[in-house]
């Protein structure tokens, strides 16, 4: 009887249990929308098909120059960088990942958010190579773009996100420098105030079918757009249709004038993630630094 009782209760424990999507597996987060909307578009939420051709075909070619002049950058099987495919324009041609304010553009900085964004760039300028933490991180291969670091946007390449789900816990894997971030699911509130870390501290929940990921408690190591240590960012993940996953983000952050949210979109795939190596054993850091110290032996 004892035994019994207790399948009946399990039974019924488990169906009182909400099942929410699996959002489960490979996904790839690449487009070719940016983040603001571009001066050709001003005013117009949407592309014409011909023009968001038009526009992708100039992104492609931007964007293979830009890699094709990285010297870290390393060729296809094939010799060429013709597999490379940054992705396509968000459905109905949008033109911006950002969709509040209307414009689609990042509100402004404050005045002294501003001043601190400009003595970070002056910063790395003037004392480019002094010390290994003068360089930029993405140089240092710590972390590059918002590949990991939410808000989630795509870089040039190396998009690929994988997923995996418990009751608990979701783990989110960035290809790009092969980055992990875990998201807790267990109602456990924020880390305190003064402990603080690069990918910030995400919590999350689940309000109905979307997982509401609220993320705070960064550092000012990974400033997003001349965001402050006080940034906060709240995500909301949907399976829009089996193989698509709506991604929207709300940036809060007193070093902006405004809130603001964009939107983009993750496809799911069946390509396989391979260990992204940045640099090996550091050899690049140390040539980057014994170049600068040649190049100031020579100025003398």
């Amino acid at each position: 009887m004892l035994a019994a009782a207790g399948v009946v209760a399990a039974a019924i424990s488990a169906a009182g249990q909400q099942r929410h999507p699996d959002f489960q597996g490979m996904w790839l987060n690449d487009t070719a929308t940016p983040l603001e909307r571009p001066a050709e578009f001003a005013g117009r939420e949407f592309a014409t098909e011909r023009e968001a051709r038009e526009y992708e075909k100039r992104y492609q070619l931007d964007r293979t120059l830009a890699i094709s002049l990285d010297k870290d950058f390393e060729l296809d099987a094939a010799g060429d960088l013709d597999t490379y495919d940054p992705g396509h324009l968000l459905p109905g041609g949008r033109t911006s990942l950002v969709v509040d304010p209307a414009d689609g553009r990042v509100p402004a900085l404050t005045p002294d958010a501003q001043a601190k964004a400009t003595e970070r760039t002056t910063h790395l300028t003037q004392h480019f190579a002094e010390n290994p933490e003068d360089l930029r991180s993405a140089d240092r291969c710590l972390v590059v773009g918002n590949s990991s670091v939410p808000p989630m946007l795509p870089v040039f390449y190396n998009n690929l996100v994988q997923v995996v789900q418990t009751d608990r816990s979701v783990l989110i894997v960035s290809e790009m420098i092969h980055d992990a971030r875990i998201v807790a699911l267990d109602g456990r509130p924020h880390l305190p105030a003064a402990i603080r870390q690069w990918k910030g501290d995400s919590i999350g929940r689940w309000d109905g079918d979307t997982l509401v990921v609220d993320t705070t408690n960064f550092t000012d190591k990974t400033p997003f757009r001349g965001s402050s240590s006080a940034l906060h960012v709240v995500e909301r993940f949907t399976l829009s249709a089996p193989d698509t996953l709506t991604y929207r983000f709300t940036i809060d952050d007193p070093a902006f004038t405004r809130p603001w949210t964009g939107e983009s979109r993750l496809t799911r795939t069946d390509e396989r993630m391979f260990e992204y190596a940045c640099h090996e054993a550091n050899y690049s850091m140390t040539d980057v630094l014994r170049g600068a110290r040649f190049r100031e032996r020579s100025e003398r």
